[in-house]
């Protein structure tokens, strides 16, 4: 167990993140939450570059599951809180808790609260490799597959099977976009990490609305809706690497009454004639009016666009 007082961390959201108005989208919250994971370690002498540097250990946030309750705007100040979670299983990583905190006219109002697991992978061809410190001992592995509850059995491809036949059999509703990893979207020069499969999980969001005719820009311009995201989660499985292809699937699960869906996101990577899970994540999905007396507020999902949603249309 690492010792030590929660880390905060007052920071701002990054301009980027503001694409309607001035609101800020899910992904950049989650980026605030990751710089106070690095404030954490940082406050505790084990830095991410001196975890790398002296030890050959890849610090990597390897799952993360957040609910959004409060927006952020360009130029909020928030307090990022992260600590070490009263519950820790054997094999599984150091769990942490992750508050977010918007400060706003003297009042605090929380944003986000989140927890997550950290591992500290041994990196390929490292700078050095002294001893790993004894306090993070129990959270260093090999590669994200060793944790506990990672790995799992690959899916077949059988002769005359395309990897969309497996991913997205008929009546599924499933749908798959599959990708190369950048450089940038990886860490320690190989391996795809957390943050990559966040941007992937806002970009086939992305897609599959644009696949059922719900495109983003056509929606906003039509019925002045955005989407809005009130939960998210990714939970890494397995090492991706650098330019390896990512076949993402992305399926709508259940409609929450008339105003939000759930939906899995599910990673895979093609090795020989398998498929290999490398990670898996849900997001819950709605929209929100971006114009007019009703801006900021829930707009109700009509039957028409659930229909398009379920893939019943």
């Amino acid at each position: 167990m690492l010792d030590g007082p929660a880390a905060v961390r007052v920071d701002r959201p990054r301009y980027e993140g503001a694409n309607i108005r001035t609101w800020i989208g899910f992904k950049h919250f989650m980026y605030l939450v990751e710089e106070g994971v690095l404030q954490y370690f940082r406050e505790r002498g084990l830095g991410a570059r001196s975890l790398y540097q002296e030890h050959g250990l890849g610090l990597e946030v390897v799952e993360f599951s957040a609910q959004l309750p409060h927006l952020l705007e360009v130029d909020d100040e928030v307090e990022v809180v992260v600590d070490t979670a009263p519950r820790q299983k054997p094999g599984h990583g150091l769990a942490l808790v992750a508050q977010l905190f918007l400060l706003r006219d003297g009042e605090r109002h929380l944003a986000l609260k989140g927890k997550l697991r950290v591992a500290l992978v041994r990196e390929e061809h490292p700078p050095a490799t002294a001893p790993a410190p004894e306090a993070v001992l129990p959270f260093v592995v090999d590669g994200v597959d060793g944790l506990a509850d990672a790995g799992g059995e690959p899916l077949a491809i059988a002769p005359g099977q395309s990897v969309e036949d497996v991913l997205s059999p008929a009546g599924s509703n499933a749908f798959v976009w599959s990708w190369q990893i950048p450089y940038f979207y990886c860490h320690f020069s190989n391996r795809l990490q957390s943050s990559g499969y966040v941007r992937a999980m806002e970009e086939v969001t992305d897609r599959f609305l644009r696949d059922r005719g719900l495109q983003i820009g056509t929606i906003l311009r039509e019925r002045a809706w955005i989407p809005v995201v009130s939960r998210a989660k990714v939970h890494m499985l397995a090492d991706a690497y650098m330019e390896e292809v990512v076949h993402t699937v992305f399926t709508v699960q259940d409609m929450i009454k008339d105003i939000s869906y759930t939906a899995t996101v599910d990673h895979y990577v093609q090795r020989g004639d398998q498929l290999v899970r490398t990670a898996t994540g849900t997001i819950m999905h709605g929209y929100a009016y971006s114009r007019g007396e009703r801006a900021g507020t829930v707009a109700s999902i009509d039957p028409a666009t659930a229909a398009l949603l379920l893939g019943e249309a």
